[in-house]
């Protein structure tokens, strides 16, 4: 059992670099699909809508496929469409194509995104330790791998639709020869002990359809901060501070260095001090860290706030998709579509809404809105006391067993 254990932990990770590096090849070859499609910026942005769109509609329906299903199912077929698709954009010939190539391949990546998540959340509780937040690190080495993979391609000559199906092959096969080793059908392992359910009656409440939309509103004000730095960071030093392009450009490498170095310590933290403290005390850094992007006046004030908002953001998410995947075992998959699904939305959402209200404030005063955002996801955190922090459930468990 701890053999096959290990083993679906490991494809888990594989699946989440997967994930990572398919829509990391979409990202690295929009220029040149832009170009040869012909269309604006501005085209593109609306486009984009319909991937997110895509993306949400997928989330909705492969979570609770998930749990009828079971995630050895739903995971590997995901992923399989998910590689399969990934060339479509790369054969789209006008705004039309590429518009249906986006949901479609938005669709089976939202599928991969939700059903891996719900299949990590049984790891977890199998593993009864902090795991989530390291399988959220590793969608970001996908992202590192793709811009890899993608920038030999274009130097090699290859055309988007060559490189996109190249990668989207190898994607298939990974994701077929890695189905093995995930877990079965959750019933069995989620199975709780006598005594374990004591513990967890007297720690969780039961019911919460209001908790898990609680947890849903939080991600999408986590989100919607990631979001606003991925699109904004970098245009922030260049416009605001007045850096080169050059240096401007770290401003993002800051923020996501941070934020895969915090998700690969997140989950020792939550085994520490609990899922509720790194909610908590994170928004808490992340709202620092961007007052200090917001107010300061200098190059080197930027970069560090930039760094804290990545730090302090990291641990957030992992650990709603955590308390959402926990909340109810035989419908994690459900669940984490809710929570995931409204948190894409507000990811979409971010980079709009400042852009929005630049035309009524200067960008780095826009970016008060997002310390507003992690000061109320900081105050809100306290909704994981009532189910979601399983490291109490564990010292609960703990304290029975040793007065047994």
């Amino acid at each position: 059992m701890e053999h096959s254990l290990r083993a679906a932990r490991v494809a888990t990770y594989v699946y989440f670099v997967l994930c990572g590096t398919l829509m990391g090849a979409w990202v690295v070859h929009i220029p040149a699909i832009e170009e040869r499609v012909g269309i604006s910026h501005a085209t593109l942005g609306g486009l984009l809508v319909l991937l997110g769109l895509g993306a949400f509609l997928g989330m909705q329906v492969a979570g609770p496929l998930t749990d009828r299903l079971g995630a050895r199912v739903v995971v590997p077929a995901s992923g399989v469409l998910c590689g399969a698709t990934l060339v479509l954009p790369g054969l789209a010939h006008d705004p039309w194509t590429l518009a249906g190539a986006l949901l479609v391949f938005g669709f089976c990546n939202g599928c991969l995104d939700v059903s891996m998540n719900a299949h990590a959340v049984h790891v977890e509780k199998a593993y009864d330790r902090p795991v989530m937040s390291g399988f959220h690190a590793t969608f970001s080495v996908g992202g590192v791998l793709a811009a890899l993979v993608g920038a030999g391609a274009a130097g090699a000559g290859l055309n988007p639709a060559a490189g996109l199906a190249a990668m989207g092959a190898a994607g298939i096969v990974i994701a077929v020869v890695s189905a093995r080793a995930l877990l079965p059908a959750a019933d069995s392992l989620d199975a709780p002990s006598a005594q374990t359910a004591e513990t967890s009656a007297a720690v969780e409440p039961r019911g919460a359809k209001g908790r898990i939309w609680m947890l849903a509103v939080l991600a999408l004000m986590v989100m919607l901060c990631e979001g606003a730095a991925n699109d904004w960071s970098a245009l922030h030093l260049k416009d605001v501070l007045g850096a080169s392009a050059a240096t401007a450009a770290f401003a993002y490498g800051t923020f996501a260095a941070a934020m895969t170095i915090g998700r690969l310590l997140a989950d020792r933290l939550v085994a520490r001090f609990g899922s509720l403290a790194i909610l908590r005390y994170g928004a808490a850094t992340a709202a620092v860290g961007i007052t200090l992007v917001a107010l300061g006046p200098w190059v080197w004030a930027a970069f560090t706030g930039w760094a804290l908002f990545g730090l302090g953001l990291s641990g957030c998410v992992p650990q709603l998709f955590s308390a959402a995947g926990h909340a109810d075992p035989a419908a994690a998959g459900a669940n984490v579509s809710r929570v995931a699904g409204l948190g894409y939305v507000g990811m979409l959402a971010g980079p709009a809404v400042i852009g929005w209200l630049t035309h009524l404030v200067a960008l780095n005063h826009a970016f008060v809105l997002l310390t507003l955002l992690c000061a109320a996801t900081a105050a809100g955190a306290g909704i994981l006391r009532t189910g979601g922090d399983h490291s109490a459930a564990r010292a609960a468990s703990d304290r029975v067993r040793e007065s047994a």
